[in-house]
């Protein structure tokens, strides 16, 4: 860390994929990784601890979605188990959520723009249509963080009767001739990523992200992106990527306030750094694949030319420069 002052300008938590359920251990959907249902609440609770006892405390923390699993949904405990988590979220900071598929199986979406989980409230744009979940907020001068919502474009969440549900379902079918959905279309490459499991951005949310930035460039802003789903195939498994994930580089790279973009959903986690714009792509690992004897979260501190990420357990520590 040659060349950073001992005090960060700020710092900030983040963990991922926490999918708490008062269940017993499972297994994914091929059954072929470990899910650690109940005890991802202790590992949230690790991560709460480490973050109050920090000399420096975290400004904020980012919840990178999937908090609850969907299996509380044919429970009826959805809301019990939402509770439960909430609860564990002790430290004096704001919680940054973002919404992934999880959210999704168990809540409406206009059940979440009502729920805790709506953390746009006190920054909402209104620019944007009012169900769609995307934000910023700026924790300190020259900084600015953006919330996208990933399953803007989704089977999931959307009402049958809606563009959003008409534009995902026409879109999947165009790769995905699959009964169920959630099945990949292909056993490798690219195009797996057309899953039930996925979304994409609208039209409208690039737009509002492209009118953002450009501004952001203007005042010299580092900006960092925050969503459910990665964007960058060289940042996680090919399954776990945004169907629209070109379009939404395509807008980052035409910026250069852009510094990091910050994702969970790929369990095992991922990083690259892109080679045209030198943007930081990195996936956090999932709590919920996470042993109990280990931990997955990270906390992240702020330089004026770089990032630092400490992470725990299963996330690696990575320092980002910022682009010059």
């Amino acid at each position: 860390m040659d060349g950073c002052p001992s005090t960060p300008l700020f710092t900030f938590g983040v963990i991922a994929d926490i999918q708490y359920a008062d269940l017993e251990d499972g297994f994914n959907y091929s059954r072929t990784r470990k899910r650690f249902y109940r005890s991802s609440l202790q590992l949230l609770k690790n991560a709460q601890r480490s973050w109050a006892e920090s000399a420096v405390r975290p400004e904020f923390i980012l919840q990178l979605g999937d908090i609850i699993d969907g299996f509380n949904k044919g429970h009826g405990a959805s809301e019990r188990a939402l509770d439960t988590v909430l609860r564990e979220f002790s430290v004096p900071a704001e919680v940054h959520h973002v919404w992934g598929n999880h959210e999704f199986y168990n809540f409406s979406r206009s059940a979440l723009l009502r729920s805790r989980l709506n953390s746009s409230a006190l920054h909402r744009d209104r620019d944007l249509s009012g169900d769609v979940y995307a934000y910023s907020f700026s924790p300190a001068p020259g900084f600015t963080f953006v919330v996208l919502d990933a399953y803007d474009v989704s089977l999931l969440g959307r009402e049958p009767s809606s563009e959003q549900y008409g534009q995902a379902m026409d879109l999947i079918k165009l790769y995905n001739n699959n009964d169920d959905l959630n099945c990949p279309p292909v056993l490798e490459g690219l195009q797996q990523r057309f899953t039930m499991f996925n979304g994409g951005f609208g039209q409208e949310q690039l737009d509002w992200l492209h009118a953002l930035l450009t501004a952001s460039d203007d005042k010299r802003d580092r900006v960092t992106i925050v969503s459910h789903i990665p964007v960058h195939p060289g940042s996680t498994d090919p399954i776990c990527l945004a169907w629209n994930y070109e379009e939404l580089l395509a807008v980052i790279r035409a910026h250069s306030s852009v510094v990091c973009y910050m994702a969970g959903h790929s369990h095992d986690g991922g990083y690259c750094q892109d080679k045209d714009t030198g943007v930081h792509h990195v996936t956090i690992d999932g709590v919920i694949e996470t042993p109990p004897d280990s931990d997955a979260f990270s906390t992240v501190s702020v330089y004026a030319d770089r990032m630092v990420l400490k992470g725990e357990g299963r996330v690696e520590d990575r320092v980002f420069l910022f682009p010059s």
